[in-house]
């Protein structure tokens, strides 16, 4: 039976649709069966990042009214077979989604694969919810600013009350993703600090993505970063980030870029 977890935050432009797409990637990448689904409907952006934009002809609106069935909607992604998206609708509004019918697609889901993955659109409206209802895991991404962690916090709040976990008295698991942070910048008070963060929302912390070029690259290559260049700063957090879920003890860290002076110099001379 499947994981679902839920990609989630408050606040938008933080990074959920690029960090669902790395984290499933990275978790295919490690032989197990995903799928990620994307909420946001109206918007849908996770085919961009995923590289499938080409290849969708129905998506979960279809098939949460019943003018397709789920195989018909699943992409698989070009580069590793256990992958599988199942995309939002571009042309829809929000409340053509409903609670029986994405209820019966996660039942389907968690038949078929190790992990679902739901990545939320921004906000706490009726899609958002939606995407958290039947989450057994949250992964709560924020910016190391005041009004992301505020966000994020009003978001734990919801995962506490609005989830079929929290209907039956049982909780969701949360971790913390802390997603564009630079450590120069924290150092001279122009960001929040991790210590910072995980004082006010009180959560474990799955993971700290740097600030790099590197995600807008891939995003824009329509490939998740711990694919388009695996070696990179924010591709080694997101892998660490998907170990920890499957239960390994790794400590956090942030991955840097930077390579010592020997190492640049030794570059140079080999060019």
């Amino acid at each position: 039976m499947a994981k679902v977890l839920v990609v989630t935050s408050g606040k938008g432009g933080v990074g959920k649709t690029t960090s669902t797409a790395a984290l499933g990637a990275a978790l295919a990448q490690e032989g197990q069966n995903v799928v990620v689904v994307d909420f946001d409907v109206g918007l849908r952006n996770l085919d961009l990042v995923l590289g499938a934009e080409r290849r969708v002809v129905y998506d979960l609106i279809n098939v949460v009214q019943g003018d397709a069935k789920l195989s018909q909607a699943l992409i698989r992604d070009k580069r590793l077979e256990n992958l599988s998206l199942l995309p939002a609708s571009q042309t829809r509004d929000k409340d053509a989604l409903t609670a029986d019918g994405v209820s019966r697609i996660v039942t389907e889901l968690r038949e078929k694969f190790d992990w679902v993955i739901c990545d939320s659109p921004a906000g706490i409206e009726k899609g958002a919810t939606l995407a958290m209802r039947h989450a057994d895991i949250a992964v709560i991404v924020t910016n190391p600013e005041v009004s992301s962690v505020r966000d994020s916090d009003r978001v734990i709040g919801l995962l506490d009350s609005k989830t079929e976990r929290a209907e039956k008295g049982e909780l969701v698991e949360k971790h913390l993703l802390i997603t564009r942070y630079d450590t120069a910048r924290a150092r001279r008070g122009e960001m929040l600090k991790t210590e910072d963060v995980l004082e006010i929302l009180s959560i474990p912390l799955l993971g700290i993505i740097p600030e790099s070029q590197e995600v807008l690259r891939a995003s824009n290559l329509g490939t998740p970063v711990t694919l388009s260049n695996p070696m990179s700063a924010p591709a080694r957090a997101y892998i660490d980030a998907a170990r920890r879920l499957r239960g390994e003890s790794l400590v956090v860290s942030v991955p840097t870029d930077k390579r010592s002076f020997f190492g640049s110099l030794f570059a140079r001379r080999v060019a």
